[in-house]
C-alpha cells in the first residue's frame, strides 16, 4: 500500500553559493554510505555543503568536506565513527555509466564536480552532484547586476498596483 508521501522529497542541505561561483551544467542523483549517528543526523538537518566537492578515485565516487555534525544523542560504535570525521570522505552511490561520464567531465579543463543539495527520498539520504565550471569575476558581478535589476523590477510593479 503506497501512500503519498511515497515521493516527497525533503531537502536536507543545500549549497547556495554554488550557483554563484560556477556554471552549473548536468546533475547526478548519487546515494550516500552514511553511518548510524551520521544519517540521523543529516535527517536533523545538521549538514552543510559549502565546501563540499567530488572526487573519483579508483572508479568509485566520493565525498569530500561536506561537514556532518555529531548526532547528540547518538551513543557507542555511532558516536565515536561520528567524532572521528566529521569531515569524513564519504563513499557516493552511482552508476558505472555516471562515474565514468563525471570522470570524463571532470578530466574537462576547468570543470569540476560539486554537492549542490542533500535530501530525503523515501528516507534515504540522496546527493545531488553537479558537473560546474568556475565563472570568472565579471560573470560573478553579471549576475548581482541582473539579479539587483529583477528586484527592482518586481519592486517596481508591487507598488504600481
Amino acid at each position: 500500500m503506497s501512500t503519498a508521501n511515497d515521493n516527497s522529497i525533503k531537502i536536507v542541505a543545500s549549497n547556495r553559493r554554488a550557483t554563484f561561483d560556477y556554471a552549473l551544467e548536468e546533475r547526478f542523483e548519487a546515494g550516500i554510505v552514511l553511518t548510524g549517528g551520521e544519517i540521523k543526523s543529516v535527517r536533523a538537518g545538521k549538514m552543510d555543503l559549502r565546501d563540499a566537492f567530488v572526487q573519483i578515485r579508483d572508479g568509485e565516487a566520493w565525498l569530500l568536506n561536506a561537514y556532518i555534525p555529531t548526532y547528540d544523542l547518538a551513543t557507542g560504535f555511532a558516536r565515536t565513527a561520528a567524532q572521528d570525521g566529521e569531515r569524513r570522505d564519504r563513499k557516493l552511490l552511482l552508476h558505472k555509466k555516471e562515474i565514468l561520464e563525471l570522470a570524463r567531465g571532470i578530466e574537462r579543463k576547468g570543470y569540476t564536480a560539486i554537492a549542490t543539495k542533500v535530501y530525503l527520498k523515501r528516507g534515504r539520504a540522496k546527493v545531488e552532484v553537479a558537473l560546474a565550471k568556475g565563472k570568472k569575476l565579471y560573470d560573478k558581478r553579471q549576475a548581482v547586476a541582473k539579479r539587483d535589476a529583477d528586484r527592482d523590477i518586481q519592486r517596481a510593479l508591487r507598488e504600481r498596483y
